[in-house]
Parts: C-alpha cells; structure tokens; sequence
C-alpha cells in the first residue's frame, strides 16, 4: 500500500524562504525547478517511505534526506495511516536539531 505525504506549515514556510533565496541570487524560473525537484523527491516516498536516515538522536521516529548536497528533509512516517509527514527542508548547514524543536 502506498503512504501519503503532507507538509507541515513549517515545511512549506522553509521551502517558500528557500524559493525566495535562490530568486534573489538566480532567477525565479532556476527557484521554481529547484523547489519542485524537492517537491518530486518529497513525493517519491509514497512508494519508498523509509528512505534516507533514522536520527532518534534528534527526536524519536525522524528520518532525514538528503538533496543536492545542499538540503536537508526532515519527515516522519506514521505506518498505521500510512502518511508522511514532511517536518521541514533545511538549507545548507543549518542547525536541524534547534529548527526541529
């Protein structure tokens, strides 16, 4: 059975300041492909929801991926609904654990 994925308000705000961002330093075309190849990763966990990385060690049930070199997704998976929660898309070198709290 396939999972769902759903956004947080926090995820879409980061993805949102991160489309701002590459507008201001490329061009709103470059921000919107980049945003929805995110998109497109995020929803490739339908069928492989346990992707990327367990990291207990920054809360319980969160998983991390990899995109780009550049960003990180955090999500967490709830077998029981088969959902996924995408928590937030974090930009180079930020501190996940603080974001995540």
């Amino acid at each position: 059975m396939s999972y769902t994925v759903g956004f947080s308000p926090e995820a879409t705000g980061h993805l949102e300041e991160l489309r701002d961002y590459i507008t201001s330093r490329s061009s709103p075309e470059v921000a919107d492909g980049y945003i929805e190849d995110i998109l497109s990763l995020c929803e490739s966990l339908t069928d492989f929801p346990f992707r990327g990385t367990q990291r207990d060690d920054i809360r319980p049930g969160i998983r991390t991926l990899g995109f780009r070199r550049r960003v990180v997704i955090a999500f967490r998976i709830n077998e029981k609904s088969h959902q996924i929660e995408v928590l937030g898309a974090f930009y180079g070198g930020r501190d996940l654990p603080a974001m995540l709290d």
